[in-house]
C-alpha cells in the first residue's frame, strides 16, 4: 500500500493541515486499511471498503490523541469520515 502525494486537502490548506493529512494517511495505511490500495486525501475509505467500522473507531481515537480533541460520537458519520479530506474539513469546523 502506498501513500500518493497529492498535496494538501485544499489549495488554501496550511502546512499544518498538509502535515496532519500526511500523518493520518500514514496511520491509515499502516494500521487501519484492509486493502492494499493507494490512499490520498480524496480516496473514499468507507464505500470502497478500505476502512471498516473498527477502522473508523481507530481513526477517531488516533485523531483525538493526536489533536487533543474529543469527537462527539454523533459526528462520526459518513460525511465527516468518508475521506481524509472530509476529516480535515470536520476538524477545521469544530
Amino acid at each position: 500500500m502506498t501513500v500518493r502525494d497529492t498535496g494538501s486537502a485544499s489549495d488554501d490548506a496550511s502546512a499544518t493541515d498538509a502535515d496532519l493529512a500526511r500523518r493520518l494517511i500514514e496511520f491509515i495505511v499502516s494500521e487501519v486499511a484492509v486493502e492494499d490500495d493507494d490512499i490520498d486525501v480524496e480516496t473514499d475509505l468507507l464505500l470502497t471498503g478500505l476502512v471498516d467500522s473498527l477502522g473508523v473507531v481507530m481513526i477517531v481515537e488516533w485523531i483525538e490523541a493526536d489533536q487533543g480533541v474529543t469527537i462527539d460520537p454523533g459526528d462520526v458519520v459518513l460525511e465527516n469520515f468518508q475521506t481524509v479530506g472530509a476529516m480535515l474539513n470536520y476538524l477545521a469546523a469544530t
